[in-house]
C-alpha cells in the first residue's frame, strides 16, 4: 500500500510569522492537529496543537508569539508513492505524528499522520505499533 492511498489530500499552511492564536484557530476550523510552516513558500517547519500547548502555553509564551518561535524546524517529506510501513517506521524511529507528502515534482500534496493510518490502512496493527513508539518518552 502506497502513501496516495491513506493520506489526506488537502494540506493546510500558516505562515512563519502568524501568531500561536492565528495557528490555534486555524486547527480548530479545518479539524487538524499540525500545520506545515511556511517562509517564502517553502516549507520551513512543522507546528501541532502538541506544540502549542507543550512550548507555548505551558511555558506562558505570549499568544501572540510568532509560530517560528514553536515550531519544529525541518520536515519530514516522503513521496506519494512510498510504501506506508516504511514511513510508519519513519514515524516511530522520529517519534512523529506526522509525514508531508510531496509528489515526484517535490510539491506538497497531502499529509499522513496517525489517524491516517488509523482509520485508511487494512492494517490495524501497525497504526497501533507507531502510536505505541511515538508516545514513548524522549528523555
Amino acid at each position: 500500500m502506497q502513501l496516495q492511498d491513506v493520506m489526506t489530500p488537502q494540506l493546510e499552511y500558516i505562515g512563519h510569522n502568524a501568531s500561536m492564536i492565528d495557528a490555534a484557530r486555524m486547527m480548530r476550523e479545518h479539524d487538524i492537529g499540525m500545520l506545515p510552516v511556511l517562509e517564502e513558500n517553502q516549507i520551513v517547519g512543522t507546528l501541532t496543537d502538541r506544540d502549542i500547548v507543550i512550548r507555548g502555553l505551558a511555558d506562558r509564551i505570549d499568544p501572540e508569539t510568532p509560530v517560528s518561535h514553536l515550531m519544529t524546524n525541518g520536515v519530514e517529506l516522503r513521496y506519494v508513492d512510498d510504501d506506508v510501513e516504511e514511513a510508519a517506521k519513519l514515524m516511530e524511529q522520529k517519534q512523529i505524528r506526522g509525514l508531508i507528502v510531496v509528489d515526484r515534482d517535490e510539491r506538497s500534496v497531502g499529509v499522513v499522520s496517525l489517524g491516517d493510518l488509523a482509520t485508511r490502512s487494512d492494517q490495524i496493527q501497525l497504526s497501533g505499533e507507531v502510536l505505541e513508539e511515538v508516545s514513548q518518552p524522549t528523555h
